[in-house]
């Protein structure tokens, strides 16, 4: 007995369906190579004495300050700063305060949703994180749940600043290990990152960012 069309119709949109599943729940490959716990100190600490420089008033006739930051020293500052606090020794009014006020040990609170001073706010529940710098284009891979399912979202793009914000323009979005198409997310990524522009502005101190030459290129005003 022939299957009909439509039954055809129906098993191929079955497997397509399940195929799409599995390449959403599956874990693309890391944009990132993972650092040993002495590189992830030293470059937290490079990353921190970068910073610090931007916040150095600026001497009379000198231009000013510029940074450049590599993925090690990203990845390393954001892997310190979630990093588990240790268990307090202090008395148990100390240790309540402290543990209301997580800070990291430059003292910037240990918010994944604040990175050098900028907050990208309206962001999921984020259990992991790393970004990459390749020439002028930022890879970012983030492990956050959806519908009660662990799943990796990876987004390339142009970080750039505008009048004072922090701009990003989308160049590919996958999801799991599935490539979803740029024009279908960009709308709502645009529209989304308009209603935070607050938590989008720069510091006061920061005149411009950008990733130049594999390298997140931030500049003093």
């Amino acid at each position: 007995m022939k299957l009909r069309i439509d039954r055809i119709l129906s098993i191929a949109t079955l497997i397509a369906s399940l195929a799409a599943i599995v390449l959403v729940l599956k874990k693309p490959q890391p944009v990132a190579t993972p650092q040993q716990p002495a590189a992830i100190a030293a470059n937290a600490q490079s990353f921190q004495n970068k910073i610090e420089q931007l916040g150095q008033p600026k001497q009379e006739g000198q231009p000013a300050a510029e940074v450049r930051l590599n993925s090690d020293e990203i990845n390393a500052a954001l892997a310190e700063a979630n990093a588990p606090a240790p268990m307090p020794t202090a008395s148990p009014t100390t240790s309540a305060a402290s543990a209301q006020s997580p800070t990291t040990s430059a003292g910037n609170p240990a918010d994944p949703n604040s990175f050098g001073g900028v907050t990208i706010g309206g962001m999921p529940d984020i259990k992991d994180y790393q970004v990459r710098f390749e020439g002028d284009v930022v890879h970012g891979q983030f492990l956050t749940e959806v519908a009660g399912k662990d799943v990796w979202i990876t987004v390339s793009g142009h970080l750039n600043s505008q009048d004072g914000y922090a701009t990003f323009d989308p160049t590919e979005f996958k999801v799991g290990d599935m490539n979803v198409p740029v024009s279908l997310v960009n709308p709502a990524l645009q529209k989304r990152l308009a209603e935070q522009r607050d938590r989008m502005k720069l510091p006061d101190s920061i005149s411009g960012i950008g990733v130049e030459n594999g390298q997140l290129v931030v500049k003093q005003k």
